[in-house]
């Protein structure tokens, strides 16, 4: 009994020793042939580089965006027009829309908006410039926070006032605009008085798009002076944890009730957060599909350096086999060199698409995301681009007839 585990551990270190020893052959033999080892490292460094670059980008564009809408609340709902029952676009009343909390307990406050793009010159500067016609709820709806001045209130309805946006007011004082509050923006052949400005506010989600180069007037003004004037959208905040359903039925029966054939298209944040989840996720997949382009090329490089090396080595492998090395020995040392060369490249692509990430999400100014399931999947699919392209090269060198190696 004791001679058969003395066997067994016999073996064991013997086989650790010849482990050992193919780890280093295949070091060796990497740093022997170093100008040809990079070039088949540049092409897995590329491939898994991308792959991690791509994955993890859309993993930080998802997350801000879903960051966009929290901010905002989940319990936002937008309302659109859609089509009345004679195929016609449904038309809004203000008058209705503005008692949809007082009629609906489920319904906080609405915010209907108009918005207008136009064209902005001051001298021969010019910007793009969103015209919105709003409510004071507009305000508190989107967190909108002032930085100068005051928002729009009830009594400035019918007013030519206005509130611009950060940008805008960075436009005008670079453009000889020195005392911006209480100044006037010439709009629609109107001047409006800057009776405020806005801070920096994030875009997207469910807030529209414009408003740090915006103009916001008085939603009443609006539909008098503006070219489009209709009333297209309404954002509304409802009370926490109730089912979208009911809220989209309740509004619904409204509408019905109030403006009988007139139509409307109900999104709650909730909802977008989970088509946009899947959006990003076939997105993610796309990208990943993208990268994997290169990591084929790169794979193919490197069963093209191994069958290379196999070649210059025959008369190494036909010493190897005439001293006693088995196949199996042949086999795991080109595997091992081919494991080696996948996982180096592979940890230099990590490092590399993660910097690729992390500078994408720095010039965009969002949050840095870690994908640790991209670096795991990194190091996976090295570690099989390695067994698997460097298989056929190995089981070849294991095959050599050793006197025709010897010979070679």
């Amino acid at each position: 009994m004791r001679t058969v585990r003395k066997n067994y551990r016999r073996d064991d270190l013997l086989n650790m020793n010849l482990l050992k020893i193919n780890f280093y052959e295949a070091f060796r033999s990497l740093w022997s042939s170093k100008q040809r080892s990079l070039l088949a490292l540049i092409g897995i460094v590329i491939g898994i580089g991308s792959v991690i670059a791509m994955v993890s980008i859309g993993t930080i564009v998802q997350q801000e965006s879903i960051r966009q809408f929290k901010d905002m609340g989940v319990d936002i709902i937008t309302i659109r027009k859609g089509f009345s029952e004679g195929g016609s676009p449904s038309e809004f009343n203000i008058e209705i829309l503005m008692k949809l909390p007082l009629e609906k307990k489920h319904i906080i406050e609405v915010a209907p908006y108009v918005i207008s793009g136009t064209e902005y010159y001051r001298g021969r500067a010019k910007t793009n410039l969103e015209q919105m016609g709003v409510t004071r709820s507009f305000f508190s709806i989107n967190k909108l926070q002032i930085r100068e001045g005051r928002i729009i209130l009830e009594l400035d309805q019918n007013r030519y006032c206005c509130v611009i946006g950060s940008e805008l007011a960075d436009f005008l004082r670079q453009n000889g605009m020195s005392q911006i509050l209480g100044g006037r923006i010439m709009s629609n052949d109107r001047a409006y008085t800057v009776i405020g400005i806005l801070k920096q506010s994030a875009e997207g989600g469910l807030r529209p798009y414009g408003i740090n180069r915006g103009m916001l007037v008085p939603l009443s003004t609006a539909v008098r002076s503006f070219q489009n004037s209709d009333i297209n959208t309404i954002m509304a905040r409802t009370e926490p944890n109730i089912p979208a359903g009911q809220i989209k039925t309740d509004i619904q029966d409204y509408f019905q009730k109030k403006a009988r054939g007139t139509q409307v298209e109900i999104t709650s944040a909730e909802e977008l957060i989970e088509r946009m989840k899947k959006q990003m996720q076939m997105f993610s997949l796309l990208l990943g599909a993208i990268g994997s382009i290169a990591l084929i090329v790169g794979g193919i490089g490197v069963m093209n350096v191994m069958l290379i090396s196999v070649t210059e080595r025959k008369s190494e492998i036909g010493l190897r086999r005439a001293l006693g090395a088995q196949q199996g020995d042949i086999q795991s040392q080109f595997l091992i060199e081919s494991v080696i060369l996948c996982l180096v490249g592979g940890i230099i692509g990590i490092i590399l698409g993660i910097g690729i990430a992390f500078l994408f999400a720095f010039l965009s100014k969002w949050q840095f995301v870690m994908s640790y399931s991209s670096i795991v999947l990194g190091f996976g699919v090295s570690t099989l681009v390695g067994v698997f392209c460097g298989f056929y090269p190995a089981r070849t060198a294991a095959r050599l007839d050793p006197i025709k190696a010897l010979r070679s």
